[in-house]
């Protein structure tokens, strides 16, 4: 599932200078969408590239639906939303038959195809959870907000909102928003975050961040043989991020079984540490990618991302910054794991490129028969770096 944050940028926050202010903090922190009214488009367009849904109210300003703006230069939103000032925050009250609901009429109106539509319902009771589930059959993105919030109305909209929308929880924390992606474990599809604090912009991006990431199961494998063989077309990739000490990433010859090689973040005698960097083998070698993909090691470029993995199995991304091959003398070392399974990659003859067994840190030169050795295993081929049901033989 993918996760994302919205941020609320509306006349309830203040003036332009404040709305400003706050959708700067979020664009820095890499917020997915902003929520405004329709006069801030343009203005919005004017900072920075963002999602914008803009609200839909009776007010003066028509939302602009041409792709490319209208003639006063007037920028296009991304996402209408109803609600405001209507049924869905309380101002209007309900009709007593809700097909006569003006938001709901409003959401269904016909439009632009690729214009998406949301809906903004404040949970004020169990009337209004009914109006947010019939919303949600019109919505793209049906956004609830508690008062005195308690997850129980989370936790009924999650179970009964199927995948025909992104639901999306009002929050004013950042662990607010942990909570609601976590609830009954599926959780929130987003979050609305209503703050000024940058901090907490910054927090809630980083916990839509953990959300998506994957948890590894990694163990060890029985080193069989390392074997020093001639010289081979080695690939360092260097990221546009600072490793941790324990991070390294996934790489190996055979897709079903991937090596963790350290990053280069330990001081050596002979030279200067290189935090970004992992010395990751040979050019036909797979390295893991955050989608749970592969890629082969001499397909990387400027500007795509890795899987970087800690000793845990704890995963995060990275972008690739650049891509190092240079002529290097290899080791091949050869594995077998629990079941049975042989399998083996190439790396650098060197000291400075260190590998996880069970007794702590090793250099690669170090290694020897009988040490075990860090890796992900899974019993899958491999196609186009996607895994697949059938029998493809690799040795």
């Amino acid at each position: 599932m993918s996760r994302s944050v919205w941020i609320k940028a509306d006349d309830a926050v203040g003036d332009w200078d404040d709305r400003r202010a706050r959708i700067t903090a979020a664009l820095e922190a890499g917020v997915d969408w902003v929520l405004v009214d329709e006069a801030d488009v343009s203005r919005v367009r004017e900072l920075g590239e963002i999602n914008v849904a803009a609200f839909r109210t009776d007010g003066d300003v028509t939302l602009v639906d041409d792709a490319e703006g209208d003639e006063n230069g007037n920028a296009r939103a991304d996402a209408v939303v109803v609600g405001k000032d209507g049924e869905g925050d309380g101002t209007i009250e309900f009709p007593d038959d809700l097909s006569g609901s003006a938001d709901l009429s409003t959401l269904r109106r016909e439009g632009t195809d690729d214009l998406e539509r949301g809906a903004y319902v404040h949970i004020l009771g169990k009337q209004y959870e009914g109006f947010a589930e019939a919303a949600a059959t019109a919505a793209d993105h049906t956004i609830v907000i508690g008062e005195d919030w308690t997850i129980i109305p989370l936790e009924n909209l999650i179970a009964r909102i199927g995948e025909e929308t992104d639901l999306v929880a009002g929050v004013t924390s950042a662990e607010e928003a942990k909570t609601a992606f976590e609830t009954l474990e599926i959780g929130a599809d987003a979050v609305l975050l209503d703050s000024d604090d940058p901090d907490e912009i910054r927090e809630t991006v980083e916990v839509r961040d953990q959300a998506e990431r994957e948890s590894l199961d990694l163990e060890y494998a029985e080193v069989l043989d390392v074997e020093q063989i001639g010289s081979a077309d080695r690939v360092c990739v260097d990221t546009g991020s600072l490793l941790e000490h324990d991070e390294g990433m996934l790489v190996g010859s055979m897709a079903r079984g991937l090596v963790f090689v350290h990053a280069e973040t330990a001081e050596s005698p002979y030279v200067a540490s290189r935090p970004f960097r992992v010395n990751a083998g040979a050019v036909h070698a797979y390295v893991r990618t955050p989608d749970g993909g592969t890629k082969y090691l001499s397909e990387l470029q400027s500007g795509d991302e890795v899987q970087v993995v800690d000793t845990n199995g704890n995963t995060r991304e990275a972008i690739v910054g650049r891509v190092k091959i240079e002529k290097r003398p290899m080791f091949r070392i050869a594995l077998e794991t629990d079941d049975g399974d042989q399998i083996e990659t190439l790396l650098q003859n060197a000291e400075t490129i260190k590998v996880a067994t069970a007794a702590g840190r090793t250099a690669v030169t170090d290694l020897e028969a009988g040490d075990e050795l860090l890796l992900y295993y899974e019993d899958t081929a491999r196609h186009f770096g996607e895994a697949v049901e059938e029998s493809i033989i690799e040795k």
